[in-house]
């Protein structure tokens, strides 16, 4: 003999002024094999106990209101449902209801209406209304669940960025330290044989390993300088201006630097975050746009820095943009958003232009960016002098 299945519990907040018409419904719901557990209020103070108080230390599953009521009504109980913020369905049950009540109803959030003198739609209009809720639930918790996790990435994603800038410090100073100084003094040494040889061959050796030196001396400097632009130092206008001068000696392509001023007091980390972006601008030009032209602008107007990188290329196209391994766009928006800026790309068959905007606060601290008449310290990682 199978056993029945367990009757589905509902507890049922009902505004009624009415102890017939309660137990109308309660008698209804239970024929529907529901195990009804109900609480009927007539005023505005019980209601709102109730709905404070819920039912076993949880809410209502469903509110079950008369439309009228003396002092009290469904629409005045819906607002105050409402200001609540809970997530308990509502269904007005009412003798005589009109059409327009009906929908200013709906509009203020009522889950449906029924008269009076046909409850056979109580019982599945209550479940549908359940179960409706119970899905909005189910998508407002996985909403704060992703964008939690959103948020959770895009810290880590920040993190990493602030991680590998601080790592590439690091190896800067280790190359001046260790790389750096040996070969610098080994060029001094080579240099002293070269002076006191007396054979020319011996000579002659000593100047080719000397050329060899300085040509390793220029690529550690050269590797030093990609891992920390000691050129941000005078500021980032002659950082980008030096930038903008270097690509078109590399590449060719025709290149004009404008600023809106000669020097900005900017906001601590905020010119690495624009020199790393226009650096990245640069290299997708170069592997990608077949440009002849192109245009960096650098902007400072109303509080927000803008920097604007435009070129004449090919354009991206929607795939270009949308490659699973397209991690240089990525890595841009993350870096923005560690100074709370952000990234907008834009293209055409006719060119390609990336700006960068980053607002900037009064209460910001100035980064240490030196002026272009400010001396380089000493102790500098990625500066040596001239040997």
């Amino acid at each position: 003999m199978n056993a029945k299945p367990p009757r589905r519990a509902l507890k049922v907040l009902h505004i009624e002024d009415s102890e017939l018409d309660h137990q109308l419904m309660v008698t209804q719901l239970e024929r529907a094999g529901l195990d009804i557990t109900a609480l009927r209020v007539e005023t505005a103070a019980e209601f709102d106990a109730a709905l404070r108080d819920g039912c076993g230390g949880r809410d209502w599953d469903i509110i079950l209101s008369d439309y009228n009521l003396p002092g009290f009504s469904g629409l005045m109980a819906l607002d105050m449902l409402r200001a609540s913020r809970r997530l308990v369905p509502f269904i007005i049950v009412s003798g005589e209801i009109g059409e327009d009540v009906a929908v200013e109803a709906m509009r203020n959030g009522a889950s449906d209406y029924l008269l009076k003198n046909n409850l056979n739609r109580l019982a599945p209009a209550a479940l549908h209304a359940i179960d409706a809720q119970e899905a909005v639930r189910a998508k407002q918790a996985a909403d704060a669940a992703l964008k939690q996790s959103k948020e959770r990435l895009r810290e880590l994603a920040q993190h990493l960025q602030t991680s590998v800038e601080a790592e590439r410090a690091a190896i800067a100073r280790e190359v001046h330290d260790d790389v750096g100084g040996s070969l610098t003094a080994l060029k001094f040494d080579i240099a002293w044989i070269a002076r006191h040889a007396q054979d020319e061959a011996v000579r002659q050796r000593a100047q080719s390993a000397l050329e060899t030196v300085s040509q390793a001396l220029d690529a550690s400097k050269r590797i030093m300088h990609n891992l920390r632009p000691a050129i941000l130092e005078q500021g980032l206008v002659a950082a980008l201006q030096w930038m903008t001068s270097t690509f078109e000696k590399r590449t060719g392509i025709i290149t004009t630097f404008h600023s809106s001023h000669e020097q900005l007091q900017l906001p601590a980390g905020v010119p690495l975050v624009a020199y790393r972006t226009a650096q990245e601008a640069l290299t997708n030009v170069t592997k990608h746009a077949q440009a002849t032209k192109v245009k960096v602008d650098l902007t400072m107007a109303g509080g927000v820095l803008s920097l604007e990188v435009s070129d004449n290329g090919r354009g991206l196209s929607s795939g270009d943009l949308a490659k699973a391994r397209s991690f240089g766009i990525r890595g841009l928006h993350e870096r923005a958003g560690t100074v709370s800026g952000w990234v907008d790309l834009s293209s055409s068959p006719n060119g390609t232009t990336l700006i960068l905007l980053v607002p900037l606060t009064d209460d910001a601290q100035p980064s240490d960016d030196a002026s272009q008449d400010e001396v380089r310290s000493d102790d500098d990682p990625t500066f040596w002098g001239e040997l």
